[in-house]
């Protein structure tokens, strides 16, 4: 469909406030028109939203021909069953008294039906005839932010997914100067296959955590080895012990901030105070050095694994460039004497004395890269 064009005023004012507002991550997938009369005033668009650790998409449709009307929203084909506007309820009301003129109405509308849609879903969960999984609600109804899902296809068998948000610790609060606008979240995604019985020992379901992006910047959740699921064990005995690992890993991940701002302190002796360096994470720094008269950039990029995984390093030449005025750089460098057990002045001191070699491998490298343009 037709992406060329500009939203009326109106729209995008609506469509503006709901990607800068609102509390997920919503995205617009595509836009159109659906006036002949104005084919390059785009009032038709398709929105991703977050729900239950994936995304559903819903079409809004407005009418650029009635620009003072309410708009429509079209549900996906999975869900043909969800009608939240067919009895009296507060989404009515939004549609009743629609001003298009309130940035805020579009927002409040797709927040009261992502709500009307947690719940639908929960309905449709309740009433699957397996066994296992009404055991598995009953022992958890009591935890809050529980999301569900039940997918189903003539090609697909039928499988319940849940979303469960686990340990509260604001951990952006744990970190001095933290730029997040919200604080991180973990989750565990459980995925039941529906059966009809259930069974003495059922098997383990498929677990996965997911976490948030702001966390990446001092925690790696893919490196997280999850507890085995003990046979005959549910949902509601193995959260407790999954929130508690966790919380350990998390407090370490948090005081290996410090252990890397020391080892960032610990290369200033060495190269002179850093040009830039990131004062938060402490996951990179950059430094001024020079080999005789060829001066260039040392870029230290710090893993969350630090010090059990060195720093990489990335030389950035001052004097050549590419035949697009690029900088020269080297490819990322972690083949340097390391380990994790050495003290970082030592750690700093190693690292000096690799790069006064390695600079004349990388000031020979841009010389003759210059020589072939």
């Amino acid at each position: 469909m037709a992406s060329d064009g500009v939203p009326p005023p109106l729209i995008a004012a609506q469509l503006n406030y709901l990607l800068n507002h609102f509390p997920l991550s919503v995205k617009v997938d595509q836009m159109w028109s659906g006036s002949k009369y104005y084919p390059g005033v785009l009032d038709r668009f398709t929105i991703a939203i977050p729900y239950c650790l994936d995304v559903v998409k819903w079409d809004v449709i407005y009418n650029v021909e009635s620009p003072m009307s309410a708009p429509d929203v079209i549900f996906g084909p999975d869900d043909e069953n969800f009608h939240p506007l067919s009895a009296k309820s507060k989404t009515d009301s939004l549609l009743d008294d629609w001003n298009s003129r309130d940035p805020t109405r579009l927002m409040a509308l797709i927040q009261e039906l992502r709500d009307r849609y947690v719940e639908y879903q929960k309905k449709r969960v309740a009433e699957v005839d397996d066994d296992r999984l009404k055991f598995e609600i009953s022992t958890i109804v009591f935890r809050e932010g529980i999301e569900m899902y039940m997918s189903s296809g003539a090609e697909k068998p039928e499988e319940v997914r849940f979303a469960v948000p686990l340990t509260d610790m604001n951990i952006d609060k744990m970190v001095p100067g933290c730029p997040w606008r919200h604080p991180p979240k973990i989750y565990l995604q459980v995925m039941y296959p529906v059966g009809r019985k259930y069974g003495s020992a059922p098997s383990a379901p498929r677990l996965k955590l997911v976490s948030t992006s702001e966390l990446k910047a001092i925690f790696s959740i893919e490196d997280v080895k999850l507890p085995p699921w003990s046979d005959g064990m549910c949902m509601a005995e193995y959260l407790p012990h999954l929130e508690e690992f966790l919380e350990k890993q998390i407090l370490e991940a948090v005081s290996l901030i410090d252990v890397r701002r020391r080892f960032i302190e610990a290369l200033a002796p060495l190269f002179g105070r850093p040009l830039e360096a990131d004062p938060v994470f402490c996951r990179k720094a950059t430094f001024l050095a020079g080999s005789g008269v060829f001066t260039f950039l040392v870029h230290f990029m710090i893993p969350t694994q630090f010090p059990k995984l060195p720093p990489a390093l990335m030389l950035q030449s001052s004097q050549h460039l590419n035949s697009q005025g690029v900088p020269l750089k080297s490819l990322p460098l972690t083949d340097y004497p390391w380990s994790p057990r050495w003290d970082v002045s030592l750690m700093a001191e190693r690292i000096f004395e690799f790069l006064a070699d390695e600079a004349l491998n990388f000031k020979r490298y841009c010389n003759e890269s210059q020589l072939q343009h």
